[in-house]
């Protein structure tokens, strides 16, 4: 086992521009690949191994309720004995939050520049849990929505699906770094304290991968209910709308019944109410009692079949 007791530089770079992160490389004799991976943003977290700089790459997260948006930044670490360099492109909370807690314990500030690397692992990895606890009250939120028929669920629902994938994709590759530094803590003898530390911030972060896979599953099963519920409502609605149409098709059945059985005196009356010299009828003597019982008869016999198809 070994204990540093010198303190390595630390040099913490903001946002810093291709020419500072080539100036950096030449001063301090970085490969032409390692460059390249420095001055290149959004990649996947990782660790590589450059001669002796070990470098590793972090997202950080942070959830911005109101906008219901995970926002990402992103880290560079690098590390030699004797010398850290860290590059922060987004939040720098991790930073922040690592030279706080390496200031408050000096015996594990003592173990040097992996002492470092591990404290910004596990800032970074503490980020995470208000991510989840943020996403895990959005989601009772639409939880309520959803069984309220809020027609805003489903969007919701779906850019929130948007955003657990993102952190997914930030938090799950962190756990194959934690896991390449312990395959090489007896090559590279990190002390026990070292080891126990990084075992720690390995736990924190399969209760943060746990808890998105549970998001994920809460938001598939949102998106089933709120299926299954509106497609109850639209039976619903299309039951409503048959009743409806079922309703006036028998309304117009009746007004059609009425106008034809009002309609059969009517076109004997008009007929025979027309005057011509020539009309047989009109000299008749029974002719009137004929032409009511006519219109009698024309009545009946269509109240009669309409009745029977029910349509009065």
């Amino acid at each position: 086992m070994r204990t540093l007791h010198t303190q390595p530089t630390w040099l913490d770079l903001s946002q810093p521009t291709h020419a500072r992160l080539s100036n950096l490389a030449a001063d301090l004799g970085l490969h032409d690949l390692l460059l390249e991976d420095l001055v290149t943003a959004h990649q996947r977290p990782k660790v590589e191994r450059h001669g002796e700089w070990l470098f590793v790459v972090i997202h950080t997260a942070r959830y911005l309720d109101v906008q219901e948006e995970v926002v990402f930044g992103e880290l560079h670490v690098l590390t030699r004995s004797d010398k850290v360099v860290t590059i922060s492109r987004g939040d720098t909370r991790a930073i922040t939050a690592a030279r706080k807690r390496l200031a408050d314990d000096p015996e594990l500030a003592g173990f040097g520049a992996e002492a470092i690397l591990y404290a910004i692992l596990d800032a970074a990895v503490d980020q995470y849990s208000p991510v989840v606890r943020g996403i895990a009250h959005d989601l009772e939120q639409i939880e309520l929505q959803v069984f309220s028929g809020d027609e805003q669920a489903s969007r919701r629902t779906w850019d929130l699906t948007g955003e657990v994938g993102d952190f997914g994709r930030a938090a799950g590759p962190l756990r194959d770094v934690t896991e390449a530094l312990a395959a090489g803590f007896d090559k590279y003898q990190v002390p026990e304290a070292l080891r126990a530390y990084l075992r720690d911030v390995d736990d924190h972060l399969t209760g943060v991968i746990d808890s998105i896979d549970k998001l994920r599953g809460r938001l598939r099963d949102i998106f089933t209910l709120n299926a299954t519920l509106l497609g109850q409502r639209q039976f619903e609605e299309l039951r409503t709308l048959a009743a409806a149409g079922q309703q006036e098709n028998e309304a117009m059945k009746k007004i059609s019944a009425w106008a034809a059985i009002i309609f059969a005196p009517s076109i004997i009356g008009g007929i025979y109410g027309m005057n011509f010299d020539y009309m047989p009828e009109l000299h008749w003597q029974y002719g009137y009692p004929f032409a009511l019982g006519l219109m009698v008869a024309a009545t009946l016999a269509l109240w009669a079949l309409f009745k029977r198809k029910r349509w009065i």
